[in-house]
């Protein structure tokens, strides 16, 4: 199967626009292929506002997302492959998602079988 996280990015990108919120996104800035100004990154990070009054001609795409926005008052070009989101929330209030390296379980090649682990219940008193 593909990857759900950019289904996930489209859908809560919007739900946060619909709750007149600004959304984040927190991108690791040593990916491959990520290309945003790494000087306004720390520790490998960066944070980036991907409201509709911040970025122009917004793409989310299944493979990467990509727009223009001002950093320091020049006007740059900004391209994140998928794998490097590592959240998306609302600036307002934190909530979104967060995204784990392995979200998808093993690689389609991984003969690795999956053994989900049974639910049990607990008396408690």
């Amino acid at each position: 199967m593909t990857t759900s996280r950019p289904y996930l990015i489209r859908a809560i990108h919007e739900w946060i626009l619909d709750n007149t919120m600004t959304p984040y996104l927190l991108v690791d800035i040593e990916g491959d292929g990520v290309d945003v100004p790494r000087q306004h990154g720390q520790n490998g990070k960066i944070v980036l506002n991907v409201s509709p009054q911040a970025v122009e001609g917004l793409m989310l795409s299944n493979d990467a997302i990509g727009f223009r926005a001002r950093f320091g008052g020049i006007a740059t070009d900004v391209y994140v492959p998928i794998d490097s989101v590592l959240a998306i929330y609302a600036k307002e209030n934190g909530r979104g998602m967060v995204f784990n390296e392995d979200e998808e379980g093993p690689a389609p090649d991984d003969p690795t079988p999956i053994h989900p682990r049974r639910p049990s219940l607990k008396v408690v008193k």
